[in-house]
């Protein structure tokens, strides 16, 4: 796989958010796939041959304000600068207050406005899609 993806003309990674972080397959992957490419000079140059664009997704449970205010966006932006210094241009995707699980009364959900997050899926959901789509039309061009 890793071969693979250093061959590819597009790279997009998704990933759910578990206690403030992707999952630790994610997390894995990824310094499996950066490290073979970092160059620890004063240009943090990299030894990836060619630019290509790169994109990431990420899914979560937690409403857009409450992923800024714990500071979600800064610290998975990280990734996002990283992948743009190896590979080239890179953009994230954040998707807001996902379904957790399939039957939330099988489990002590107080926290969650269940008819809510029904609602919100229904809506929301479609929409997220369709981001995830454009998404990828861009990656898939090539960069100038």
């Amino acid at each position: 796989m890793l071969e693979k993806a250093g061959e590819t003309d597009a790279l997009v990674l998704g990933s759910p958010i578990y206690y403030g972080s992707v999952t630790g397959e994610m997390r894995s992957f990824m310094e499996r796939l950066l490290f073979p490419y970092s160059v620890y000079d004063a240009n943090r140059s990299t030894l990836f041959n060619r630019r290509i664009k790169t994109g990431l997704i990420y899914t979560m449970n937690v409403r857009e304000e409450q992923m800024k205010q714990i500071g979600y966006d800064r610290s998975l932006g990280l990734a996002e600068m990283v992948m743009a210094r190896i590979f080239g241009k890179s953009e994230s995707l954040f998707v807001y207050d996902t379904y957790q699980f399939d039957d939330y009364s099988k489990y002590e959900t107080t926290v969650f406005d269940v008819e809510a997050k029904a609602k919100s899926r229904k809506e929301e959901f479609p929409k997220d899609c369709q981001k995830a789509f454009e998404m990828g039309v861009r990656v898939a061009q090539t960069i100038e």
